[in-house]
Formats: structure tokens, sequence, C-alpha cells
């Protein structure tokens, strides 16, 4: 899919931007990329190449927050948006909103769980594994292990089922408490 005219271009943009503007959390690339391949906006390459320019031309910011880099809209993203948000067809713009209700819960639960980790020394990694709830940090725990591998595995491990886990740890201590 290549784009043959501006006006195009200048819509995919604008609709990159949207979504950015439209969510109620910074976004990942990964996060903007499977939202707009599962709705069929645009293709990958598109997608990797208006952020690009986005970034360049100062309407959206590329950050690093809580060990993710993530897209933000700039004032003059916004602006332009506003200027020329009637140029994004209704329907499409009615789906983005509607998607984002349905997404809603699941982003928001992937910004509430945490686990990162950094280097102390050579042989050693701290590892921080937190559950947000509305800015309130409900857990929070720091691990020092040996190595990179560890770290990431205890992380992808937290993501990938933090019920689980968080309800085990709580078990441990309560059955500590009582013994």
């Amino acid at each position: 899919m290549f784009i043959e005219n501006t006006e195009e271009l200048a819509q995919n943009k604008l609709l990159l931007l949207y979504i950015i503007d439209k969510s109620e959390v910074p976004l990942t690339n990964g996060q903007i990329t499977e939202f707009v391949l599962e709705n069929n906006y645009m293709n990958y390459f598109l997608i990797q190449q208006f952020l690009g320019e986005l970034v360049a031309s100062k309407f959206i910011e590329y950050s690093r927050s809580d060990n993710k880099e993530i897209y933000t809209i700039l004032k003059k993203g916004k602006i332009t948006l506003d200027y020329f948000i009637d140029r994004i067809p209704e329907e499409i713009k009615k789906d983005i909103e509607k998607n984002f209700e349905t997404k809603k819960e699941e982003v928001k639960r992937e910004t509430q769980i945490i686990g990162d980790y950094f280097k102390k020394n050579e042989n050693e990694y701290i590892v921080n594994l937190k559950l947000v709830e509305n800015d309130t940090t409900l857990f929070s725990l720091y691990l020092n292990v040996v190595s990179s591998e560890q770290a990431k595995t205890i992380c992808d491990n937290w993501k990938m089922n933090p019920d689980s886990v968080y309800q085990q740890i709580l078990n441990t201590l309560f059955i500590l408490e009582y013994d």
C-alpha cells in the first residue's frame, strides 16, 4: 500500500495523532502499531515512517517512562489535530473511540503492572516489581539478582501473571505470620 496523494498521507498522520491524543495513557510503539494493524488503518511500514516523521517535526514526543518508550502528543500536534480534525472521517473516529473503550482496561492494566530492573554493579541487578492502582502503589518489591537473565525472567513472569504472583507472596507472608 503506497500513499498516492498528499491528502491520504495527511489523513494517516492525523489518524496517528488522533490515536495518541485519544488514549488516556501514553502508548508504546508496539501498542500503537498493534492498534492500527488490528483495525487495518495502514500497514506496518507506514506506521513506523509516519511516527518517525511526526517525532521529527515535533508533533509528538518519543520518551522513556517506567522502562517503556512511549509517545505523547505535543502542543504543536494538538493544535494541528484540532485544526484538521474534520479530515478524519467520522466513522473512523467513532471506530477508534469504540476500540479504545474495549482496549481501555487492557492498556490501563499494563500501566499498573510494573516490572523494571537495572544493573547495580558487575554481578548484581536490582529488580523492582510494582502493582499500582489509581496512582497508589499497592505493592512494591525490590530484589537483588545476579544476572540480567534472572532479572528479565522475574519481570516477565510478574507481567504475565501478577495476580497469581501477588497472591502467592501474600499467602506466604500470612502463613509465616501464623506459624
